[in-house]
């Protein structure tokens, strides 16, 4: 969780910065994906990777968390894994992260007093902790494409109530530029431009077609794809 003391440095003024705000990532579990129906669950998905990939660009620090994952919830998505392969989730058996001590240890320990938080479901597992980090004195960016829940009406009146309670609705391509801000940042622009051209739909296609059209680059070359060999006794 070590800041890159290397990054440029961005003015605040009430804005997000790399060194000023943690991310929480809260359940995103395939028992939790199943019940989620008021946004396309592959959108929320891409939007989460990318959030992540985000985070771990611009060095902000990541909590991690999953709840009743062996009797419940299952695993914490293996994209979300594939980003911080070295960090295991925080577990809980509560609804509520911020009724869980380690939880919120994780998130004190990084002495950002701004948290990004995103999470399955909002009415629970977003809307409850926001309201008591408020409460405690941290400010909460909901981000929304992020989270989801059973239904649309659940996640409206959901992010109603934390929006009342204080909390800012963003979105994962919001907080990303909001941390680069400044495209003569060089130390992180590369890395965002392959983030927006892997996750951000006609962005993305729009950048390559720029660069290649516009500006005479070469084609972006994404790792070629190798189809798995059969594990023996995967299916059993």
């Amino acid at each position: 969780m070590a800041q890159n003391n290397s990054l440029a440095k961005r003015s605040e003024k009430g804005l997000l910065t790399p060194d000023n705000c943690v991310l929480a990532l809260i359940d995103h579990q395939p028992q939790m994906l199943f019940g989620t129906s008021n946004f396309d669950r592959q959108g929320i998905i891409n939007n989460t990777v990318a959030l992540a990939k985000a985070a771990k660009v611009f060095d902000v620090p990541v909590v991690l968390t999953t709840v009743e994952t062996k009797s419940f919830s299952g695993n914490l998505w293996p994209q979300i894994r594939a980003v911080f392969p070295g960090q295991e989730p925080i577990e809980r058996s509560s609804m509520n992260s911020w009724d869980d001590k380690k939880f919120v240890a994780a998130i004190e320990s990084t002495g950002k007093r701004k948290i990004v938080l995103a999470g399955l479901w909002t009415e629970t597992c977003v809307a409850l902790p926001t309201v008591q980090a408020i409460h405690d004195g941290y400010e909460i960016y909901v981000v929304e494409d992020c989270c989801g829940d059973v239904n649309q009406l659940s996640h409206e009146v959901a992010m109603q109530r934390v929006i009342q309670a204080g909390a800012k609705p963003v979105t994962a391509l919001s907080v990303m530029l909001e941390l680069q801000r400044d495209w003569a940042h060089h130390d992180t622009y590369d890395a965002v431009m392959d983030i927006v051209k892997t996750h951000f739909g006609a962005y993305g296609v729009g950048v390559e077609y720029a660069y290649t059209m516009v500006h005479g680059a070469p084609p972006t070359k994404f790792p070629e794809y190798s189809v798995p060999s059969a594990l023996v006794g995967a299916h059993k």
